[in-house]
């Protein structure tokens, strides 16, 4: 056998080939690969496999011919039965499931690359996940949460500072490539020292309740008025009252959910109201107080209002201008207790049987401008403050396309104690840089960055991150290609939500396959255990993204995919925004079981976050948006006679529609015929799929003047929605509708659409210009 071995090793100049699985030794970026082949199973630790390129000079056997035919025919079957073996070695541990691809361990992604071509990362699919779920199945969290909950750490507090110092430290103890923070100088508004706000009745005068929470970036004013009662302030709500009450100089009282604050003061300046006050009514809210008051904001917008479109660095000039999101009216929050003071003071008709929430001993009326209805002053005295504040960051970073990356993000500050609202994720962020951090020093190799962001001023309307977004936009367009949020992540154990961007649905569903429920008792996966309840669980999970939540501005204003996903119950956690947002009604909410719900949601994240930075190809379901703008389509043809009146048709939309289609089958078909280890080419077909979100950002209007420009999830006249609004006007409200904005409305879509498929078709000469 040795004298075999040697007679092989003369025949090829090297060492002996028969080995049974590959190892990629620690490279660095800009060094050229080499794939070194054991036949032992254990990995040398870091070191590069060198070919030995001393030549071995062949030695002439000197017995007879015949001798050394025989010699040689043994040597081939010899070494034919070794690579047999060590190629059924290698083709039994890829189907035993050492799927080097996360996208294939689910053994259903036969569209992304075949797994035995990717040959640079260490670790297994299955060894990872594994090690993954060992390292979160250790971690405890309460700690942590109960660290950075304490007390109230509003936005550029002093204890807001101390957190951001203890996880930029926490970020350098875990060894990531690099640490760092970011300063802004924001405008923030706080209730005045000295001078409360205030809800009284006049006429005699009875104070009514000094409130103890408000809402940030409210006009300041003192309007009086008379009361009338508007259910959850949207805009039919307001339309059914303007039918039954007139409005115009009225305060109005709303009650909290089913909208933001921000809409629902923009809709009730928009019918020119006075002011507004919002009260949690105990119909969602039964769980909170009879006094409890809650904070928020009503900038309908996020980022400091103060210099929109433009980063709040220091010293930099920016011209005079503020937020069109601002309002022109004061509003207030009030208690329960307050608003029930407030209806006996409210005459008219009844309110219709949706109106009516489970406030004891009231009766829900509408309201009148009659002059024996008592009057109401609101005193709203905020201030605007300028503070410093903080983002911190670290970066994991990737071996092959290091200068792409996904980010990570939560929330840091809280009016109050903030457990669910930002305790959490902040804990969660940390632990997942700890525990991916580890997994690099254990072998795994991703190919892309990641970043782990803390922000701040996330009460005030995602100010942090959006003021990062506005500093780095150029920079952030070409090369983050996701972002995912932790704030709020968990608010019960039972259910699961989610919401976002499409393309990065699938990825959320062949993630919670993977994961277990959070459910102690229960050997379920999250997805089995929702299945169970509600049989289309995208139907019955996948929300819209709200305006409040931090993943908004990245979607809508920087044209990032993002997600955000929580565990929750089925009664809603009414806490949040709240003083009674504290750990004890946390873990009510979560039956005890806060360490393994921040398990759950910590693997969910860890798991997608591996997925989008390992794979080849991008892991993300461009083609998906095809099928959302059939669904905008079918929406659209009952209007198309009214289109035809006005000289006008379908067909140009309809053919960017069917253009985008065929350009994203086109790059599926690209990355199946592609050589996905060439490294350039593989580049360059994911730069096509990063496009896909951005290319949805109407490119004609102002970013300044329509900062959410995704033509599905921003706001602003050019968006689908606003067309089918607009649509709706001409059908019910003619004298409404707007020919010539209707015009531009359906050219710039059109043209927007039509963009995206051509983003998506990669080269300038590749792309089909007829309609």
């Amino acid at each position: 056998m040795n004298q075999a071995r040697t007679a092989i090793t003369n025949l090829f100049n090297n060492e002996p080939q028969m080995y049974t699985r590959f190892n990629l030794a620690g490279e660095h970026e800009g060094e050229s690969n080499h794939v070194e082949m054991k036949l032992s199973s254990e990995d040398d630790d870091g070191g590069e496999h060198h070919n030995n390129h001393m030549t071995t000079p062949i030695i002439r056997s000197r017995k007879t011919r015949k001798n050394f035919c025989f010699m040689v025919a043994g040597a081939l079957l010899l070494f034919f039965i070794g690579f047999l073996l060590g190629y059924l070695a290698y083709r039994s541990r890829s189907k035993d499931g050492g799927c080097q691809q996360c996208a294939s361990a689910d053994g259903a992604d036969a569209t992304n690359q075949d797994i035995e071509e990717y040959d640079e990362l260490v670790l297994y699919w299955n060894d990872l996940k594994e090690m993954l779920s060992k390292k979160i199945k250790l971690t405890s969290f309460e700690d942590n949460i109960s660290a950075f909950s304490r007390s109230s750490h509003e936005a550029g507090s002093e204890k807001d500072e101390d957190n951001a110092a203890a996880i930029h430290e926490q970020f350098l103890s875990y060894g990531l490539n690099k640490v760092w923070h970011d300063e802004h100088y924001v405008r923030l508004q706080f209730p005045h020292r000295s001078l409360p706000n205030k809800v009284t009745f006049l006429n005699p005068e009875e104070v009514v309740e000094t409130p103890s929470a408000y809402l940030a970036y409210s006009a300041e004013g003192t309007p009086e008025g008379k009361l009338v009662y508007a259910n959850f302030g949207r805009k039919e709500d307001f339309q059914l009252l303007s039918q039954n009450v007139n409005i115009n100089g009225c305060i109005v009282l709303v009650r909290a959910g089913n909208n933001s604050f921000a809409e629902k003061v923009a809709n009730a300046q928009n019918m020119n109201a006075k002011g507004v006050l919002i009260y949690p009514d105990p119909e969602e809210y039964s769980d909170l107080g009879e006094d409890t008051v809650q904070f928020g904001h009503v900038h309908m917008g996020t980022g400091d209002p103060y210099t929109p479109g433009f980063p709040s660095f220091n010293h930099t000039q920016f011209p005079p201008v503020k937020s069109s999101g601002l309002p022109q009216i004061p509003a207030q929050t009030i208690s329960r207790g307050a608003a029930k003071k407030l209806f006996s003071g409210i005459g008219g008709p009844e309110c219709p049987v949706a109106w009516r929430g489970s406030l004891s001993g009231i009766i829900y009326r509408m309201g009148n401008s009659s002059a024996e209805m008592r009057t109401v002053k609101l005193e709203v005295k905020n201030v605007n403050v300028e503070k410093k504040i903080f983002n911190v960051f670290g970066v994991l970073n990737g071996f092959v396309d290091a200068d792409r990356y996904i980010v990570i993000g939560a929330q840091r500050d809280s009016w109050g104690p903030g457990v669910a609202k930002s305790a959490v994720g902040t804990s969660i962020l940390l632990e997942l840089a700890r525990i991916l951090s580890d997994l690099v020093k254990d072998g795994y190799k991703p190919m892309r960055s990641v970043v782990f962001a803390s922000w701040t001023a996330g009460d005030f309307g995602a100010v942090g991150a959006t003021e990062w977004l506005e500093g780095y936009l150029p920079v952030l367009h070409a090369k983050a290609f996701a972002y995912i949020n932790l704030d709020a992540a968990i608010q019960g154990l039972s259910d699961f939500q989610v919401s976002g961007s499409p393309i990065l649905l699938d990825l959320v569903e062949k993630t919670i396959k993977n994961v277990k429920s959070p459910v102690g008792g229960t050997t379920e996966t999250i997805y089995e255990k929702i299945k169970r309840t509600y049989p289309n669980w995208k139907s019955s999970c996948v929300q819209q993204l709200s305006m409040e939540n931090a993943a908004y501005p990245f979607l809508s204003y920087t044209g990032i995919p993002s997600v955000s996903f929580s565990v929750k119950r089925r009664a809603p956690y009414q806490f949040l925004g709240t003083n009674m947002d504290t750990m004890q009604q946390l873990k009510n909410a979560v039956d005890y079981q806060l360490d393994s719900a921040a398990r759950a949601v910590t693997e969910v994240a860890a798991q997608m976050a591996i997925r989008l930075t390992h794979d080849h190809q991008l892991y993300m379901d461009y083609e998906i948006y095809s099928e959302v703008l059939k669904d905008f389509i079918s929406e659209i043809r009952n209007y198309e006679e009214n289109v035809k009146s006005m000289g006008l048709s379908f067909q140009w939309l309809y053919s960017a529609t069917g253009d985008f289609s065929r350009a994203a089958f086109g790059l599926t078909k690209d990355f199946e015929k592609a050589d996905l280890k060439d490294q350039a080419l593989c580049r360059a077909l994911n730069d096509r799929i990063m496009k896909v979100e951005y290319s949805f950002l109407s490119p004609y209007v102002s970013t300044r003047d329509a900062p959410f420009r995704h033509i599905f999830f921003g706001s602003g006249n050019y968006t689908l929605s606003a067309i089918k609004e607009h649509l709706n006007l001409r059908s019910s409200n003619i004298s409404m509708f707007d020919e010539d904005l209707f015009r531009n409305q359906l050219a710039l879509v059109t043209w927007t659409i039509k963009g995206a498929g051509n983003s998506l078709t990669g080269d300038i000469w590749d792309i089909d210009n007829e309609f």
